[in-house]
């Protein structure tokens, strides 16, 4: 059982550990070699991740968390999103970065898993994780700052990003075609753009399913949001890779008539 740490030093931490070259890719290859589950937080560094997030400026609330039966914490009978959603209706009214909020949630909920609802201080990229790895590299080796980025194990990477607009805003924020909500993920397989009104699981979140799944950071949340134009032609440039390759396999899997 790890030690608990303090926000300050999780945050450096993590810092030390993402910014490595090696220790950056080395994290990146062995979550898509799958070799085995990620590494337990305990309740110490879970709750020292969490403040971490919310001083960086992402709008927490509390989230249902895997559990027996249908996975998912809440009563609804096959929960369509188990472990994926707030617990809250208000989540948006309800996020909040105050610390001693977070700290009562943390603590009195333990299991929970948590949410950052978009497109108030902050937007977030979702990509499928091949996509986002060769844009990362792209970034990175491009000296761009990349900011804040976290992988979910079953199969995205998250680049937390500037906002477009805020709700005080209204005249500077206009809908786009990329534009994901929780109830239209299933419509963006590639690129999805979430801001405001919808959200995502923020490190460190646990998914449903027998291989122990979770959501975590490669790059800490203390790294600066970076405008979200820099990062956008480098990550559809590698979502349409993606999809190409993905396309070109299933023809080639395709039987053929002689």
């Amino acid at each position: 059982m790890r030690h608990a740490v303090g926000t300050s030093e999780a945050r450096g931490q993590m810092s030390a550990e993402f910014d490595g070259r090696t220790g950056l890719w080395g994290k990146i290859s062995r979550r898509l070699r799958g070799s085995g589950a990620a590494e337990a937080v305990d309740d110490g560094d879970r709750e020292a991740l969490l403040l971490a997030a919310a001083e960086a400026g992402l709008p927490l609330a509390p989230a249902a968390y895997p559990a027996p039966g249908y996975g998912c914490s809440c009563d609804r009978v096959g929960c369509p999103t188990p472990a994926r959603h707030p617990v809250s209706f208000a989540w948006q009214s309800q996020s909040t970065t105050d610390r001693a909020q977070v700290e009562r949630w943390a603590r009195h909920q333990p299991q929970a898993n948590f949410i950052t609802a978009t497109g108030l201080t902050h937007d977030v990229l979702d990509v499928p994780v091949e996509a986002g790895q060769q844009a990362l590299e792209r970034l990175l080796g491009a000296g761009v700052d990349v900011g804040p980025v976290a992988v979910s194990d079953d199969g995205r990477m998250l680049f937390f990003t500037l906002t477009r607009g805020t709700p005080e805003d209204e005249d500077e924020w206009w809908p786009c075609e990329l534009d994901c909500r929780p109830e239209t993920m299933d419509e963006h397989p590639g690129l999805r753009w979430h801001c405001r009104g919808s959200y995502v699981l923020v490190p460190p979140a646990r998914l449903p399913g027998p291989d122990h799944h979770t959501v975590h950071w490669l790059r800490g949340p203390e790294h600066p949001l970076p405008d979200p134009l820099t990062l956008l032609e480098p990550l559809t440039d590698a979502c349409a890779r993606h999809t190409n390759r993905d396309q070109n396999h299933a023809a080639g899997a395709w039987p053929l008539r002689g």
